[in-house]
């Protein structure tokens, strides 16, 4: 039996990056072939014996994904996605291609190391399931894919996207087959991104990017119709009468230690102007830094504001959000301020109410600038998701990673839903099961300024932390992925 058994597709890069690598594949006996990708045959590089050039112009590509399809005549398909040096641990592709034999998996990935500045980190991963629909999953730079399985997705493309080839690829895939983590340091990539996680978290609404995000939503949407998750664009009527309550709207901030923001925070809402009578309730969640001592100040100076410290000390952000909704006080309509940010000006509070009774919908969602703590604006400046449209809007929330901000509800929705008792992720899983059920409006004007700086939650994560944020989020998505499925089923 022949050791061979490996085609690999690699991206041109700069001469001695590519040397490096080519050098790095060549000594490997599993590799029958490699591909140098790019749009001209490269100078100056010694290509050697086992390579060839292939006028893969973007791997990315859906060309890219048919050509690979048809030029790769082994069993395993190894797919390396960037054009720095890469260096592999020992048996690193004997592993993958056992790995993939003993599951029949339809693509392997793995864990794996990051140089990183000079500095060599583990880079784990997370485990793919039903719910990662996200384009920006991580699987590392390189992905085993089954030659067969590759073809038959290759096959089922009938669309041409310049820049959601792969993610189409990875998606068709793993309709027939499961994507499958080892969970070993395999092999080392290097790194040039070295923006903290809370910079990066936006990329995927930077304008700049719009028309990679439209051909990704085309592909998840189609992937959720093959699937039978897709949900029709049609809504129930809401019945803002059913209830009765004490105020037409409530401000809610869950907060635990703010001191720095609180304050600014409370008065943006003080100094809100409406047609009708609203409140403010704060849930504070045991500060320990004075938090509280401001807020009873506050608390003489209006009362509006309703301090609420929980009896239970075991509630996340979300446990505090049901904390409010479900107080007496609460108005028929919540609308979130978090703790950190600031109203944009006096009108907030209307539009959102009057957003509620134009567009008939059961949770509205606005736009936001960030700022610094001094107010200035920074990248990637206006937050507004126009992603989220009324046509496939609760359907294209399924790949995006969060739903945009500020957020309001209607009392009575969120009330039958409740909020999961998390400090991460639990905006995105409410709007979702909402989303299932009623439309979503939208407001597309900044609402409010969000403050990025140290303390922020997400401003700088280590891989763990992110990676069980990520997790989570996926499961949100598994979860009401298969709600979906089984209420199409009904």
């Amino acid at each position: 039996m022949t050791k061979s058994k490996i085609t690999v597709f690699m991206p041109l890069g700069g001469i001695n990056d590519t040397q490096t690598t080519l050098q790095e594949l060549e000594n490997q006996e599993m590799v029958h072939e490699i591909f140098i990708t790019g749009k001209e045959q490269p100078e100056g590089i010694n290509i050697p014996e086992k390579a060839c050039f292939s006028e893969i112009e973007n791997l990315q590509s859906t060309f890219g994904v048919k050509k690979m399809s048809e030029l790769s005549k082994t069993p395993f398909t190894l797919i390396y996605t960037k054009p720095l040096p890469l260096k592999l641990g020992a048996f690193a592709l004997e592993r993958l291609v056992q790995v993939a034999e003993n599951t029949g998996a339809g693509m392997i990935y793995s864990d794996h190391y990051q140089m990183k500045e000079g500095e060599l980190q583990p880079l784990p991963v997370i485990d793919y399931q039903m719910g990662s629909l996200r384009d920006d999953f991580n699987f590392g730079s390189i992905m085993l894919y089954n030659t067969k399985a590759l073809g038959k997705a290759a096959w089922q493309m009938t669309e041409e996207y310049e820049f959601a080839g792969l993610y189409e690829l990875r998606l068709k895939v793993s309709q027939q087959k499961m994507l499958f983590r080892i969970p070993e340091f395999l092999y080392t990539e290097m790194e040039t991104d070295t923006r903290k996680s809370g910079e990066k978290m936006f990329d995927y609404v930077d304008p700049r990017n719009r028309s990679v995000q439209i051909e990704m939503e085309k592909v998840c949407t189609q992937h959720l119709k093959d699937i039978r998750g897709w949900l029709k664009p049609e809504f129930p009527e809401v019945k803002f009468t059913e209830e009765q309550f004490p105020v037409e709207a409530s401000v809610i901030i869950p907060v635990r230690n703010r001191i720095k923001t609180i304050e600014d925070a409370v008065r943006t809402v003080f100094s809100q102007k409406a047609s009708f009578d609203f409140n403010l309730i704060v849930v504070d969640n045991h500060s320990t830094d004075g938090t509280t001592e401001k807020l009873q100040e506050l608390a003489k100076e209006d009362n509006r504001l309703i301090h609420v410290i929980p009896e239970r000390n075991d509630l996340g952000i979300g446990g505090c959000w049901n904390e409010g909704v479900f107080h007496e006080k609460c108005g028929k309509f919540a609308i979130q301020l978090d703790s950190d940010d600031l109203y944009i000006n006096d009108t907030v509070i209307q539009h959102v109410i009057d957003a509620f009774y134009a567009q008939n919908c059961a949770m509205v969602v606005g736009s936001y600038q960030m700022v610094n703590f001094k107010l200035e604006e920074i990248p990637p400046g206006l937050i507004d998701h126009k992603e989220w449209t009324p046509e496939n809007g609760r359907n294209n929330a399924l790949r995006i990673n969060g739903l945009g901000a500020p957020r309001a509800f209607y009392t009575p929705v969120i009330r039958s839903i409740r909020v999961p008792n998390v400090s991460y992720g639990e905006d995105y899983a409410l709007g979702l099961a909402i989303s299932r059920h009623y439309q979503i409006g939208r407001i597309y004007e900044p609402l409010y300024l969000c403050r990025r700086w140290d303390d922020n939650t997400d401003a700088s994560l280590d891989v763990n932390k992110m990676n069980a944020h990520n997790t989570y989020k996926d499961r949100i998505r598994t979860i009401e992925l298969m709600a979906r499925i089984e209420m199409n089923r009904r």
